[in-house]
């Protein structure tokens, strides 16, 4: 089921009064200011589980992995080089994309590490 499917069935529900009282409506204006919270409060939930949550996991894991970076990794940065890091500084990292060819580029467009599979798989 897609996201949009959820909160289409979600939203059809509430409608229909929970879909078991043959299209009851609510006793008072209370009742149904009670049940736009409760959506509102559902919907924020859905995207904070399903959007926002896994974001803040997935910059937290670049952060540690940029912070654990040391001489002699083998990186990607976000522009597509791929080398292996040779000097390390607070903001900058020296990569080494060939013999005697050395970059100076900004920490923060690593990408990512090599894997110990991938450079298995390159020998």
């Amino acid at each position: 089921m897609t996201m949009l499917s959820i909160i289409h069935a979600f939203f059809f529900f509430a409608q229909a009064g929970g879909g078991g009282g043959g299209g009851k409506q609510p006793d008072s204006c209370a009742t149904m200011g009670a049940t736009q919270i409760i959506m509102i409060v559902a919907l924020f939930a859905i995207f904070y589980f399903f959007l926002i949550r896994p974001q803040q996991k997935k910059a937290k894991a670049h952060q540690e992995m940029l912070g654990s970076l040391k001489k002699g990794d083998r990186v990607f940065t976000s522009g597509g080089l791929l080398g292996t890091v040779a000097g390390v500084a607070d903001k900058f990292l020296t990569l080494e994309i060939s013999e005697k060819v050395r970059v100076r580029i900004l920490r923060s467009h690593i990408a990512g590490k090599e894997s110990e599979a991938d450079a298995a798989e390159k020998k």
